[in-house]
């Protein structure tokens, strides 16, 4: 799971969504129905089994309300959990948990989510060399959560912006014109990054090859044409990784994953994140 969670990157996030909750006033539900003196424990629990993630979240945005609220976190990011289990206890000043809560609960719901359905990936490419990993569909300011978590579920992180990693991909060869073009240029711009190149069919991968790149992306092949891919890379530079990509379904995953690939790019393991659902379950005094 390294890198660890980037506090900063997160902690502008849970001053965004607390911001959004406090920008009509206090909490006025709370502030209503709950003694200005009131203590809160309540415990972290899932409803759902999955794999948990961003759990330092939890104390962060406690934090940012009260000081005086106390975290005690029970499990450990990348942990299977199960319905029932406590994840960890909040305890302080009620309104201030109660007005925190949802900020929270957001994040960590959000970034378990995207832990567990990686999960599910990694779990049907388990005996095969493939990796899942995920791309930059993510919403703006929420990448290294997001990412953060698909480590936490097993998977690997592409490129986490635009500067740390080279891609080819068809819009820029179609600005210069050739694909041996847009390698001279970006290898002799930039020759210490990773180099990645898109290719759409057999042809451009045998073209490709030739340049012994880092890694190929092997964009909507079919599992047979994959598999022609993979031998090819075997022949004519091995050093060469493969990256299958485009409408891979977890229905498919194995059999894409048994050609020989290396990687399985899966844009929905954060474009589309049905949440691990957890509540903040208050004990009853």
């Amino acid at each position: 799971m390294n890198p660890p969670l980037n506090k900063d990157t997160t902690l502008r996030l849970i001053r965004l969504g607390l911001e959004e909750d406090f920008a009509h006033g206090p909490d006025a539900t709370t502030q209503a129905t709950v003694d200005a003196d009131a203590h809160l424990t309540a415990h972290l629990v899932p409803r759902q089994p999955g794999v948990v993630a961003g759990l330092d979240t939890v104390a962060w945005t406690m934090h940012e309300v009260s000081p005086d609220i106390q975290v005690e976190v029970h499990a450990s990011d990348g942990d299977q959990v199960a319905p029932g289990e406590r994840l960890g206890t909040v305890t302080g000043p009620a309104r201030a948990v109660l007005s925190a809560e949802r900020t929270a609960l957001n994040l960590l719901t959000y970034a378990s989510g995207i832990a567990t359905h990686t999960h599910e990936w990694t779990h049907e490419l388990a005996g095969t060399r493939a990796k899942v990993r995920d791309s930059r569909k993510t919403l703006p300011g929420y990448r290294d959560l997001a990412k953060y978590a698909v480590r936490c579920g097993g998977g690997v992180n592409h490129r986490m912006s635009l500067g740390d990693a080279v891609l080819i991909k068809d819009n820029h060869v179609a600005s210069v014109g050739t694909v041996t073009e847009a390698y001279r240029r970006t290898t002799a711009a930039f020759p210490a990054l990773p180099t990645e190149i898109e290719v759409d069919d057999l042809v451009q991968l045998e073209e490709v090859l030739a340049f012994s790149p880092d890694l190929v992306m092997l964009d909507n092949f079919g599992v047979e044409a994959t598999r022609e891919a993979v031998d090819k890379r075997n022949a004519l530079s091995p050093g060469t990784k493969l990256e299958s990509s485009g409408g891979l379904t977890l229905d498919r995953a194995r059999t894409y994953a048994e050609t020989g690939v290396d990687f399985l790019a899966v844009g929905a393991l954060t474009h589309s994140v049905a949440i691990l659902d957890i509540g903040l379950d208050a004990v009853q005094q």
